[in-house]
């Protein structure tokens, strides 16, 4: 049995908007300046008290955690009003794969188990995914922990697994964990921060993104 391990945000879900507009009322919330959206980008992956650190480094903790509970207030509204997105073909794919005898899929995220589990009963993907793991109970990314949970879960080896996502930090925490790793081009970061972190493969869509996990453990279509 394989296991595909799928990031959220940017590889599965197009919650950009969302996410940039609800980091930029958090530090509005805050009394500070909002940083640009394309920093807000590239923390995109990182469990959120992390990411508000990287994005403002130079502020005290208690101003940091106010920016952080202003996001979550401000994402939770957008959730409730208009929920992200899924990319196209991505629920497609998901179903094909799923429905497959031979292979297992997972999650592994930055999101909350609760902004998952919405995303989740939105899209009507329940029962697809064997293991979900957040941020809630792990180490942010890149640190490996929820894909050995993930593996765990599936009772997968991590030579019979893979994780897929759109930054560097994926990536870092697939080979960090052992198993291969795709990167796809239409999320956040820049394809070549995937290559950079050493992405084994990279995909430019899902129907490119089927035949590389066909490709890559040799299984028919």
């Amino acid at each position: 049995m394989k296991l595909a391990i799928f990031d959220v945000d940017g590889t599965i879900s197009d919650s950009q908007n969302h996410i940039t507009h609800a980091m930029t009322l958090g530090f509005e919330a805050a009394g500070v300046p909002a940083p640009p959206a394309s920093s807000v980008l590239q923390i995109v992956g990182l469990s959120l008290p992390l990411a508000v650190a990287r994005l403002a480094p130079e502020l005290d903790e208690d101003t940091q955690a106010r920016i952080v509970e202003g996001y979550k207030q401000s994402y939770m509204s957008q959730r409730a009003a208009s929920p992200a997105p899924l990319y196209p073909g991505a629920e497609d794919l998901l179903r094909k794969l799923a429905a497959r005898d031979d292979m297992l899929l997972a999650v592994a995220t930055g999101k909350s188990r609760r902004g998952l589990r919405a995303l989740i009963e939105h899209h009507g993907l329940e029962g697809l995914f064997i293991s979900q793991q957040t941020a809630d109970d792990h180490p942010s990314k890149p640190h490996p922990s929820m894909i050995g949970a993930a593996l765990a879960d599936a009772g997968v080896s991590a030579v019979d697994a893979v994780m897929i996502g759109d930054t560097s930090f994926d990536i870092e925490m697939g080979r960090s964990a052992g198993v291969a790793t795709i990167g796809v081009r239409w999320g956040y970061h820049p394809p070549a921060d995937l290559e950079a972190a050493g992405a084994h493969r990279m995909v430019s869509d899902f129907e490119a993104l089927e035949a590389a996990l066909l490709d890559l453990w040799e299984l028919s279509a």
